[in-house]
């Protein structure tokens, strides 16, 4: 490839941590490529650094078989006609984040017209349905795992994998400053700091909210002096957490802030948390934590029966072992998150948190730049994937 030759880089980004990692990676891009033309879909981040969307990002953000099926419709729309743009304008390569039930099969009829693609951040493969990994195969040129027990998986089936490490490990420090986060968001930096986080989607927060809010009213009565924040995505969002706090714990002082996630975890010396990738924000802002999953019925008595993993939160995941408490559906309880919880507050930490701080440290990789220079180096050679 001539270095003057103007990139075309089509890219998919399916949901809110989609666009971070998007616009983390195309500010990687653009410090190799100036030039470089972006386009596909992709959100706010993405979009304030030139790239062109052709679709709302908020179109492929939705989680859980039940609810992919009520949008099904308009999703199958959607990608026949992004499918049918990048067919005919033909990208240099085509970069799908994440959004995999989207994203492969974009993949595939694309590396099938000969457009080179890359899946960035790995199905999760090594948990559930492992013959994905052959789809996966055919469908990519190369995957870039942000995990390391991710690349493993694809290196004992012979398929191209770059273990690129995590960019939230690389933007947040191996160190937190927990009085100086408190003072950056107006709290009293001498008290302890409690995050309610039910996720950032409809469901997730109609389903946890509650339960989390009622564990931290017992929380209060054997820790007055705690702090209680959360971080919701909208205020869209906001209004929900706010209608079911007002039927479930109206005395309850929350400080409440908005896109503020980040900062929250940073802040917060203890969580409860929804499952997925905000687990991993706040172990590495070194936040003490209880991780609750609950789906809808039909939901999980699918994924249960598909799904064989000894445990399902990011840091347990990493670190191999129950290193954090997990409640999983009927066992997410507002006495069962207290229970979990308590133990950690009233106990040590220096063991805990220098776990968190060694895995920190393996996923600490620099990843936009690596994410990129792995895509250029697909873009400047063939890459064969296994058959």
């Amino acid at each position: 490839m001539k270095n003057n030759k103007i990139l075309k880089i089509a890219i998919i980004a399916g949901e809110h941590s989609g666009d971070i990692l998007g616009a983390d990676l195309i500010t990687a891009l653009q410090a190799m490529h100036p030039d470089a033309i972006f386009y596909g879909i992709g959100g706010p981040r993405m979009q304030a650094l030139g790239f062109n969307a052709l679709f709302d990002m908020e179109e492929l953000a939705v989680m859980g078989i039940v609810e992919v099926l009520g949008r099904l419709p308009r999703l199958l729309q959607v990608r026949r006609e992004i499918l049918a743009a990048l067919m005919a304008d033909k990208p240099d390569v085509f970069v799908g984040i994440d959004a995999p039930d989207f994203n492969l099969p974009v993949e595939l009829k694309l590396k099938q017209a000969g457009i080179k693609t890359v899946h960035y951040v790995s199905p999760s493969v090594w948990a559930w349905r492992h013959k994905r990994i052959f789809k996966i195969a055919a469908a990519t040129n190369m995957v870039l795992s942000l995990l390391p027990f991710e690349k493993a998986f694809y290196d004992k089936y012979q398929v191209p994998c770059t273990f690129v490490g995590h960019t939230m490990a690389d933007t947040i420090p191996l160190d937190v400053d927990k009085p100086a986060a408190k003072t950056e968001l107006g709290l009293d930096p001498a008290k302890p700091v409690f995050a309610i986080m039910p996720g950032s989607r409809s469901n997730e927060i109609k389903l946890l909210a509650s339960d989390f809010l009622q564990a931290a009213l017992l929380l209060q009565q054997q820790f007055p002096d705690l702090q209680f924040i959360t971080n919701m995505v909208t205020p869209a969002k906001a209004a929900q957490f706010n209608a079911i706090k007002q039927q479930i714990a109206p005395q309850l002082v929350v400080t409440e802030f908005i896109g503020q996630a980040r900062q929250v975890l940073l802040a917060a010396d203890a969580t409860f948390i929804t499952s997925g990738t905000a687990t991993l924000e706040a172990m590495l802002a070194k936040c003490l934590m209880v991780v609750a999953y609950r789906a809808n019925w039909l939901t999980y008595q699918i994924g249960r029966r598909l799904v064989k993993l000894a445990h399902f939160s990011l840091p347990n995941l990493l670190a191999n072992r129950r290193m954090v408490p997990e409640l999983l559906q009927d066992q997410v309880t507002p006495q069962a998150l207290l229970a979990a919880m308590v133990p950690q507050l009233t106990a040590k930490r220096d063991a805990l948190l220098a776990d968190y701080r060694q895995i920190h440290h393996t996923i600490k990789c620099d990843a936009s730049v690596k994410a990129a220079q792995a895509i250029l180096q697909v873009v400047e050679h063939d890459v064969v994937s296994a058959p």
